[in-house]
């Protein structure tokens, strides 16, 4: 306390000074419709500008909640997408659809090796399962490979081991998806054959051959494009829309009707 005392006596000019310059800033602004009309403008722009930047301060702590309130829209909206009827606008009754849906989010992914896996937030707990297709807003990222109670591991698209099926967009000509593991940005499509005009800028696209991913999600645009050695199909390098080394929100599809799918050809194949 007495620090405090002392304090003030020996600033107590400098105290006196700023007292007396209130005083007479308080008269002045009240005698003079000049000085009055000046500083009530200049209140209101001192307290405009700190209202909003407390408010730029809650959005900014807002964000994650906003996020993650798109990324649940996104997820039931693409799940409408995938499950419409052919040439309608109505959505398949939910007692009908053959894919669900679920988001979820990356916590490691890996792009530099030859066999690059991503894991992500959800496991069995949260309804992931082996084999379901994993895909951004921008296009495919990969397929469920393992599974624990509340994580999973997803083989990347940039995988040696990846073999995806997807086709050029608009046509029904269609090859094999995979990876040579060099260029993170730039994907392979092999098996298609030479007849098939190419040009560079055509978009690559799921084929739908297969029970993991619906048909028509976009991989990329054909970046180059020549003939293999035996000079029947070609070999086209797809750059891929997604940025594989900045990805956090993903979406997971699973096709109900997959398991009866692979029996009907497994009970098939034997026959």
């Amino acid at each position: 306390m007495q620090r405090i005392i002392n304090f003030v006596l020996r600033n107590r000019n400098a105290f006196l000074y700023g007292f007396l310059l209130l005083i007479s800033l308080v008269i002045t602004i009240r005698s003079h419709s000049y000085h009055q009309s000046k500083f009530f403008n200049s209140s209101k722009w001192l307290t405009g500008n700190v209202y909003g930047s407390a408010a730029d301060i809650s959005s900014y702590f807002g964000l994650r909640e906003e996020n993650n309130r798109l990324v649940r829209e996104n997820e039931q909206l693409r799940k409408m997408l995938f499950n419409m009827k052919v040439d309608s606008v109505q959505p398949l009754d939910s007692t009908l659809t053959a894919y669900e849906v679920l988001s979820a989010r990356l916590i490691k992914n890996s792009f530099t090796s030859p066999r690059n896996y991503i894991t992500i937030d959800k496991g069995e707990n949260q309804g992931v399962k082996q084999d379901m297709g994993v895909i951004t807003t921008k296009g495919i990222l990969g397929i469920v490979e393992n599974v624990s109670s509340n994580f999973a591991t997803v083989q990347s698209l940039l995988n040696t081991k990846s073999n995806i099926n997807a086709k050029i967009k608009h046509s029904d000509y269609f090859g094999s998806l995979v990876w040579e593991g060099e260029d993170y940005t730039i994907a392979q499509l092999v098996d298609i054959p030479r007849l098939v005009p190419l040009v560079v800028g055509d978009t690559i696209v799921t084929g739908g051959m297969s029970s993991i991913f619906p048909e028509n999600i976009p991989i990329g645009t054909i970046k180059k494009y020549d003939l293999n050695t035996a000079g029947s199909f070609y070999n086209i390098d797809v750059e891929l829309f997604n940025d594989m080394a900045n990805i956090k929100n993903v979406y997971l599809i699973e096709n109900k009707n997959k398991e009866e799918i692979k029996a009907l050809e497994a009970r098939t194949l034997n026959e």
